[in-house]
């Protein structure tokens, strides 16, 4: 028996309607906006903003401060290829069960390499569980701190390394951030309030439990590998192995442990790639005129596939750098056809990659007069510049 087709164009109409990139598809909250995207990026301060703002009907900023802070329905964790998320507490313990165990370990053998080359801990390992431990008995009972207050008031977390001194970017490297990572990671200690404007990272530590307050449910890593590909799939399908094991930042054999357990069809798709959709989704869905979007650096659409061909086409070099980080981005039907970027006053600029009708350039400008009148000034500093920045 052959397998479904989904065609390319089959998934951009997917694309645009579930990532909420058309505008009859967007949402009310921007609870609703997380969940539909599973999470949304937030490495870059600003990004989770916009991303928010492009699926968001009515979008204020301070709803999402809000969320963040007061009601504390959506939460910041590193999770996915040890990535910074925001997500509600649903997918949060779910993040959590799939990946904390990976990425705590990969965080502490980093930090053991790095301990073990230095000349001032003799015990590496009992160094990292006697700052971890100074950590959760600080914050025990609903504290907050910086990670320079941290670091002053707790002897045991105060430890640095020489780090790459030969280079021109190594020199003397603090350890308590990377001990807070770690401990991020496994769900201990989550980003609480944040010092910072809206477009800033400066957060003070929590413990979770205390921040939630409940305790954060976990499951193994295993049950929460199938419900994140769940999520997945219902978003991002239809999507190769490749897709899923990229984005979770996991193995081929969790993620094909986790298939097995999951109701899922396999697909061809163009270019005669497998890929999978959940087992009820495999009947086309409808294609609608196209609209135009633009979408922050590591937006989750734009980071949402490792094989980006469907959406991307031939303009790879121009908007992804070196590492794989996609930066500001201008779609029109579901499909990437430039970038963006501010000018000196503020204003948001097109960069368009092809040549398109004139009305799809006219929704685009007007789609980034919105956007320049949303930010009211702020000029936005890029932590991931695409490389046609360089040309300006």
């Amino acid at each position: 028996m052959s397998r479904p087709r989904i065609t390319d164009d089959q998934r951009r109409a997917r694309l645009v309607s579930r990532q909420l990139l058309n505008a009859e598809h967007q949402v009310d909250t921007v609870e609703a906006a997380a969940d539909a995207m599973v999470a949304l990026h937030a490495t870059t301060a600003w990004t989770v903003y916009l991303s928010a703002w492009a699926r968001t009907r009515d979008f204020h900023r301070e709803s999402l401060t809000s969320a963040l802070g007061e009601s504390r329905t959506l939460v910041k964790q590193l999770c996915m290829r040890r990535t910074l998320f925001v997500m509600s507490r649903e997918v949060l313990a779910d993040a959590v069960s799939a990946t904390a165990a990976r990425v705590t370990a990969s965080e502490r053998t980093n930090m053991l390499r790095d301990l073990r080359r230095s000349p001032d801990f003799d015990d590496p390992e009992a160094w990292i569980d006697a700052a971890r431990a100074a950590v959760l008995a600080e914050l025990d009972g609903g504290a907050d701190h910086t990670a320079a207050e941290l670091r002053k008031r707790l002897p045991a977390l105060d430890g640095h390394i020489d780090y790459k001194p030969e280079k021109s970017y190594g020199g003397r490297m603090a350890m308590a951030p990377r001990i807070l990572s770690m401990m991020s990671a496994a769900g201990e200690i989550v980003r609480g309030p944040n010092e910072g404007q809206w477009y800033q990272s400066r957060p003070r530590w929590a413990a979770m439990a205390q921040w939630l307050g409940e305790p954060l449910n976990l499951d193994d890593a295993h049950a929460g590998h199938v419900a994140m590909i769940r999520r997945w799939l219902a978003t991002f399908g239809p999507g190769t192995e490749t897709d899923i094991v990229w984005w979770l930042g996991s193995t081929k054999t969790a993620v094909r442990k986790a298939l097995a357990d999951i109701e899922v069809a396999e697909v061809e798709l163009d270019g005669g790639q497998v890929g999978y959709v959940l087992a009820d989704d495999t009947v086309d869905v409808e294609v609608s005129d196209p609209q135009a979007a633009l979408l922050p650096e590591l937006d989750p659409t734009t980071m949402g596939y490792k094989e980006r061909d469907f959406y991307l086409g031939p303009h790879r070099a121009q908007l992804f750098d070196s590492n794989g980080n996609g930066g500001a981005t201008a779609w029109w039907g579901g499909r990437i056809v430039g970038g963006w970027h501010q000018d000196d006053e503020a204003r948001v600029r097109l960069h368009l990659l092809e040549k398109l009708p004139a009305s799809a350039r006219r929704s685009l400008e007007d789609r980034a007069a919105e956007l320049t009148e949303w930010l009211d000034g702020t000029r936005l500093r890029p932590g991931y510049p695409a490389p046609f920045l360089g040309s300006f």
